[in-house]
């Protein structure tokens, strides 16, 4: 499998691919976007670092490509959308560069708080002005921490040892995790009204672009001091440039930009109160190192089948997370093929329940199996975990996932239905069994029933009369098809019943036009899964 490398990482994470039992690595660092074009046409992987763009174009030039992996936090320079329409994981390194972006951004707080570089420059000109360049303190201050993540986590830790006050504004954050920080949970109102620093570690959204505006300035302490290492874009430039000019904000130090490179004419270049740095958030000899091997090994782990991690376009699942979900992810994609088969074509919602102990797990990745399970046989494109989901949407299917609480009468049970536009619901229902996790049907269009989830499976609904197992199993043996189990189930006696057989060979075309035939077949199906 080949492995382009299409910008500098680390000489150790290109060696690492080198090392590996049947990859090639062709690097090819500055190469122009036609000759990468033509580079992708065989290749497996690409590792990125933020130069080369992978565009939509260069995806679908590159048929083979499998899994993307960018050596950094941002995958602004991937086509993440497209990537997931084609099924390819795209990765990064989130945790590469958390202690390299966390000391950058303290920095910068002790620039803005102590005119440092301003001095420096000053001395270096055969100035000595000492009045020139006072400053305030940390300690006993309030910091504003918008976002703590990792990055943030790792400011509020280095904040706190120099005796500051600690607000942290983050939608997400769990009341325990603060609790265990030593930070106050705060409102973004609140960090605005009460911060002397602010400084921001969150992603790039609609919802956090231009989070800090001319409104939220209006908001701040007169001589605030804030700071970005994150994301260009959260603070709006020219509110910031207004603010530093009216004497609202006391400093700034900024590590990125709303577009980079910064203009030179840009007015921030001016102002002599900030301090700017050209997005050297994760340029440390350390960092460069770590995420140069750890994208490598990122890569390695989805080439060989292996873990997936750090991806984001869909789940990552790690080693661990492998073991334990594995039998439920084979038992999530033979739920879903069934159901397919044994449905109509056009469906307008999938609906996923799970109980028990499934209840208390990540069932993302099992959602996502059963949706692959179901596309299996009917899409034309490759369908794996990736993609999915949007292949699903495309095709116009609702995808409903419910945890339930209520007793099952298994310890641990899914349930796969399709609901027809004319509101027919048809579906599967399995569970592991054994300390193995054998998979096993349980239920099919609401009969019992039990066999295990493997190979092809005959499933008939026939009127309830005597001979009936017997008919099928001589057609089957005339057709010479083995049967390896078989499971009944009816209602009431007389009534419909349905019949699953389990067998080692598909029956013949011949054989299942005999069984269709029959006065008291309604359903005949060969399920493959």
């Amino acid at each position: 499998m080949k492995i382009l490398v299409a910008d500098k990482i680390s000489p150790k994470g290109v060696e690492y691919l080198r090392k590996q039992a049947g990859f090639e690595v062709i690097e090819a660092y500055g190469s122009s976007p036609e000759k990468v074009l033509e580079l992708v046409k065989d290749v497996h992987a690409i590792a990125v670092r933020s130069e080369t763009k992978i565009t939509k174009q260069v995806l679908e030039a590159a048929p083979l490509l499998k899994v993307v992996g960018r050596a950094g936090v941002g995958v602004d320079n991937v086509d993440v959308e497209a990537a997931t329409e084609r099924g390819v994981v795209v990765m990064n390194t989130p945790a590469g560069n958390t202690i390299a972006t966390a000391e950058l951004t303290f920095t910068h707080i002790l620039c803005g708080a102590r005119p440092v570089p301003q001095a420096a420059a000053s001395m270096k000109n055969g100035e000595w002005n000492r009045k020139a360049f006072s400053g305030i303190e940390l300690f006993r201050k309030t910091l504003g921490v918008i976002g703590l993540g990792r990055i943030g986590g790792e400011v509020a830790k280095r904040a706190q040892a120099f005796g500051m006050r600690v607000l942290a504004y983050d939608p997400y954050l769990a009341p325990s995790r603060a609790k265990a920080m030593q930070v106050e949970i705060a409102t973004l109102d609140d960090i605005l009204a009460q911060a002397d620093y602010i400084t921001v570690h969150m992603p790039l959204t609609e919802d956090t672009k231009y989070m800090i505006d001319e409104a939220a300035f209006e908001k701040c302490k007169k001589g605030l001091r804030i700071f970005n290492c994150a994301r260009g874009g959260i603070i709006k430039e020219s509110a910031l440039v207004e603010a530093l000019k009216s004497g609202k904000v006391a400093a700034a130090g900024l590590d990125v930009f709303e577009d980079e490179p910064l203009a030179k004419d840009s007015p921030l270049r001016a102002m002599p109160n900030v301090v700017l740095t050209p997005h050297l958030g994760a340029s440390t000899a350390e960092a460069q190192e770590s995420v140069g091997i750890e994208i490598a090994e990122q890569i390695a782990d989805v080439l060989k089948g292996g873990v997936i991690r750090n991806a984001v376009n869909m789940p990552s699942i790690d080693e661990a997370a492998i073991k334990v979900l594995g039998p439920y992810l084979d038992l999530g994609a033979k739920l879903g093929t069934l159901v397919q088969q044994i449905s109509p074509q056009q469906i307008s919602t999938l609906r996923i329940t799970y109980w028990g102990k499934i209840v208390d797990l990540d069932a993302n990745a099992i959602t996502r199996s059963i949706q692959r399970g179901y596309l299996r046989r009917i899409s034309g494109e490759q369908v794996n975990f990736v993609n999915a989901p949007s292949l699903m949407q495309r095709l116009g299917v609702q995808v409903e996932t419910i945890k339930s609480n209520n007793d099952c009468g298994y310890t641990e049970l899914m349930a796969v239905d399709v609901i027809t536009p004319d509101g027919k619901i048809y579906s599967a229902q399995g569970t592991l069994i054994g300390k193995g996790g054998q998979p096993r049907i349980v239920n099919i269009n609401s009969r019992e029933v039990e066999v295990l989830a493997e190979g092809g499976l005959l499933v008939l609904e026939n009127s309830d009369v005597p001979g009936m197992v017997g008919t099928i199993g001589t057609i089957l043996g005339k057709d010479k098809v083995n049967i390896a189990d078989m499971s009944l189930s009816r209602l009431t006696p007389g009534g419909t019943a349905y019949m699953v057989v389990r067998v080692d060979t598909e029956p013949s075309e011949a054989a299942r036009k005999e069984i269709k035939a029959l006065p008291a077949i309604k359903m005949a199906k060969f399920v493959q899964l």
